[in-house]
This record gives C-alpha cells, structure tokens and sequence, in this order.
C-alpha cells in the first residue's frame, strides 16, 4: 500500500453501509445463536446447577473448544482469509479451487491426527488443565469419560471454521453466524431426551456435543456447493503452482497465529486450573459469568472482526491505504459506541440477569451471588475484548501475524501474574478480572502499533465522540441502578415471567435512555454511517 491516508476525507456512507448490513446480518443471526445458548445454559443450571457434575463436564467441553477457537476461529481464518481474498483477486478459477483443496486435505489430516490423540491422552490433558480435580476420583473420571466423547468436536468444527471462512470471504455471513445454534438444539436435546437413557447428565449432553460437530458440518455443504468453493480434501497436486505456494503460505502464517490466537483460550485454561484448586463450583461460576459476558462480545465483537477481515484483506490487496484506515476508524467508533453500555448494563444488571436465567432447580442462591460477581469482574474488560476483535484484523490482513502474538503473549504473562495474586484476596472473581486486565493490555498494544504504522489515523471528532458516549453510558447507567434495579432479596420473590418482563423492560428503558443522550448530544444515525 503505498498512499497515505488523509484524515479529513469523510469516509464514504456506500461502503460502510454495506459493512453495517453484513454486520447486522453477522449480529441478528447470532442473537438467535446467543439466545439459544442462554436457554442451554439455563437448562444446564437447572439439571447440574454448580454441582461435581457440571463440573466435570464444563472442563471436558473447554478442552475441544480451545482447539475449535486456536487452528479453527482463530490461527486458520486469520492465516486463510487474507491469503484466499488475494488468491480470488489475482489468480485463476482453477488455482484458487485447488489452493481450497489443499488447505482442507493438510488441515483434515491433522485434525484426525490431533483428535486420536487427544482421545487416547484425555487423562493427561484433564490433569494438565484441571490438576485439582485429581483430588476427587469419580470427578476426574467422569471428566475423562466426557473429554473421550467431547474431543471429536474439535474435528468437526475446525473444518467447519474453514467451511465460514470461505463463505464469509464470498460475502455470505448470515448461514455461518447462524450455524452454532445447531449446537445448542443438539445439547438442548441431548439433555432433555439422552439423560435418561445414559443417567448422567453430563455424558448426555457430551454424547450431544459429538453430534452437533457432525450436523454443523454438514449443514455448511450446500452453500460451499452454492458459490462453487466446496472443498475436495487433496495433500498436494500434481504440478505445483500458485495453488501449494498459497496453501503454504497459509500454513506458514499460522504457525505464529496459532499462538496468537490461543492467547485468550490460554487465559482461560490458566483460569480453569486455578479454579480447579478452588471449592466446588468456581469453574461453573466462571462458566456461567462468562457466557454472559459473551453475548455482547459474539453478538457485536465477533461479527464486526468477521465482517472487517476480509474487507480489510481486499482493501490491502488494492493497495488502499486510505479505505484501509478508514474501515478501522469506523470499526473503533462502533467498539466504543456499543461496548460502553454493554458494559454498564452488565455491571449494573449482574445479580439481576443471572437470577433471573439461572436461579431455578440445582442453581441456588449462593450460585447467583458467585455467579454475578465474576460478571462484574469480566464485565470491566468488555471494550477491551472488543477492541481486539476490531484492531487483529488489521494485522492479519496484511500478512502479520507474529505482532498480535507479541501483544497477546506479554498480555498472558500479566493474566498469569495477576490470576495468581487475585485469586487469594478474591478467589473465583480474581481470576475473572485478571481476564479483563491481560484483555485491556492487548488491546491497548494493537492499538499502538497500528498507529504507528500509520494505517490506522484517527479521523476529526474522536473527543467529541468519547465524551457524548461516556456521557450517555453514565447517565443510562445512574437511572438503572438509582430507580429501576431492585435489591436481589426483593428480586427472587417475584416469579420468573416477572422477573423476565422486569429484565426485558430494563434492557430496553437502559437503551432508549442511553439513545436519546446521544441524540441530545448531537448524534445522528446519519453520522455513524458517513464517519
């Protein structure tokens, strides 16, 4: 990219109108993902509470998940995307068809390889990651029982990361942010229908989990048919060309991506560790906080970074610096603009959300006071989480992947560092505002290095911006907890469709408060589109 960007220039409204649909689109189908989650992870709270079993299987179902968010969400589609964007740009039908088949024929292979072992090896990893469960030996083994069944997930789900990253480069969002509900009807009917049939509840809904990998994948084929990408797994082609070179690249990218990606996945394996040592029901507690705290996250963070990624990747290989700068500017302001509130509201509406989701069946009281707590604590470092899933696009569409590692590797030191000091005063919430300390320091040092690279220039208004936000977030934050928000004790008396009419009528009375200051203060609809 050789021009430089001007920071007057008004950003165009047709391109970002067009990156706020497929956002929007990315979003409402993952609303529906998000909803879906919360009504699995109630029934969770209901049949297995905080309990040894619930336990057991919240460990087994972080371990093939971490592997899905490493080589699938995140090593692969920032080593792919950018590599296929250009591939589609500059070379031909058959060299980008055959550069698909050999990233899926070396990825398979591997996957089969990592699964095999990760079955044999499920006692050593459940050690590795929860070493405190070693101390309880029908808690340890159930966990192992569960990571045998959980573990080819992992499989399954990587090759369907690929299968979202090819289509999301082709401008289709909507099917792969919609494809993880197949996942919570899959759990949600194992718990309900399998429980009976293997009388634990825990291997029920592991058994849940092996299939939902099967029907997610499955369910991605046709639309990879569709826009003529659907992989034909090869190891290598018979002649060499562009196509291996590409595929090689990727693989090359991924090598420092893989640890990049896993910094945040680590974080929480270091955070599961400790918590292992900890009464029974830290790890669930943390689970619970932390699925709340990700709704925002996956609803708005994840899509905007999906969305932004192969924008940014096409933009690079134009060689437009200018729109390049201008995406992330845009993509900042949309961070600040939804993360602030989301924040407030979660702190503001801790004790009320998980009481009013969670608190029925084996999820008691204590559970709600422990759960909303770590909430809190997680909850701090929103923007943060945001902002990073905004600000690695712009390194790994342009082929930098070691810098994200270097930001995320010294923000797992300071997660490390502070977990272990946190986690003695405070016990479980220790441990979940270390998570949004290490977040705050990675996202701050993307941050820096993008500007001083110069592709990411802050645009005219930014102050102006961030005060009439901050302004809203306050003012929206002080009406909920001084007038509207009820006293836990008082809270639990009242029945569940009370309770989720009350929560309903907050969320949306903290939202047209918080709308209506930035409307006050002078901000458009309009603006947020042009800027």
């Amino acid at each position: 990219m050789t021009d430089k960007p001007d920071p007057k220039q008004p950003f165009t409204a047709r391109g970002t109108k067009v990156l706020l649909r497929s956002t929007a689109t990315f979003g409402s189908m993952t609303v529906l993902s998000r909803i879906t989650g919360l009504v699995r992870d109630i029934l969770f709270a209901q049949l297995m509470g905080s309990t040894l079993v619930a336990d057991a299987f919240f460990v087994a179902f972080r371990i093939p998940n971490f592997f899905r968010r490493i080589f699938g969400e995140g090593a692969l589609s920032a080593a792919f995307v950018p590599v296929y964007t250009q591939q589609r740009v500059s070379s031909s039908t058959q060299e980008v068809r055959g550069f698909v088949d050999i990233v899926s024929g070396r990825l398979t292979l591997a996957l089969v390889i990592l699964t095999i072992a990760g079955i044999i090896l499920s006692p050593v990893l459940v050690t590795a990651l929860a070493p405190g469960f070693r101390a309880d030996a029908d808690k340890f083994q159930l966990t192992v029982d569960c990571l045998r069944i959980t573990f080819p997930y992992a499989l399954f789900v990587c090759l369907v990361a690929l299968s979202a990253a090819i289509l999301n480069t082709h401008g289709r969002f909507a099917l792969p942010a919609a494809t993880p509900i197949l996942l919570n009807i899959c759990l949600i009917a194992a718990a309900l229908w399998i429980t009976d049939l293997t009388g634990n509840v825990a291997i029920a809904v592991s058994i849940g989990v092996f299939i939902a990998g099967i029907v997610q994948l499955v369910f991605q084929l046709p639309s990879l048919k569709k826009v003529e990408a659907l992989p034909r797994p090869k190891l290598k082609r018979k002649q060499t060309g562009e196509a291996e070179e590409a595929a090689n690249k990727v693989y090359r990218l991924m090598l420092p991506a893989v640890f990049g990606a896993s910094i945040a996945q680590i974080n929480l394996m270091i955070n599961t560790l400790i918590a292992s040592f900890l009464v029974t029901g830290s790890v669930s507690w943390l689970y619970y906080s932390d699925r709340l705290m990700e709704f925002p996250l996956g609803v708005f963070g994840v899509a905007l970074g999906s969305v932004l990624l192969p924008r940014l990747s096409k933009e690079h290989a134009l060689e437009s610096l200018d729109e390049f700068s201008r995406l992330l500017d845009w993509g900042m302001r949309w961070c600040l603009l939804i993360s602030l509130p989301a924040t407030a509201g979660l702190i503001v509406l801790s004790e009320t959300l998980v009481a009013t989701l969670f608190y029925h069946g084996a999820f008691t009281l204590t559970d709600v006071t422990m759960s909303a707590r770590a909430l809190v604590a997680f909850s701090v470092g929103l923007t943060a989480l945001v902002a990073v899933r905004v600000l690695s696009p712009g390194f790994f569409s342009r082929d930098d992947t070691k810098r994200p590692v270097k930001a995320g590797a010294i923000a797992m030191v300071v997660n490390a560092i502070a977990a272990i000091v946190l986690v003695f005063p405070f016990q479980h919430v220790g441990l979940a505002a270390a998570t949004s300390l290490a977040a705050f320091i990675n996202a701050g040092l993307l941050l820096l290095w993008l500007i001083k690279d110069r592709v990411f220039i802050f645009r005219p208004g930014w102050l102006p911006f961030l005060i009439r936000v901050v302004a809203a977030t306050l003012i929206m934050w002080y009406v909920l907890a001084e007038f509207l928000v009820s006293p836990l004790e008082m809270w639990i008396e009242n029945s569940i469709l009370v309770r989720i009419f009350l929560l309903l009528g907050y969320i949306l009375t903290g939202a047209v408060i918080y709308s209506a200051c930035l409307f006050v203060s002078g901000i458009r609809p309009k603006q947020l589109i042009s800027r």
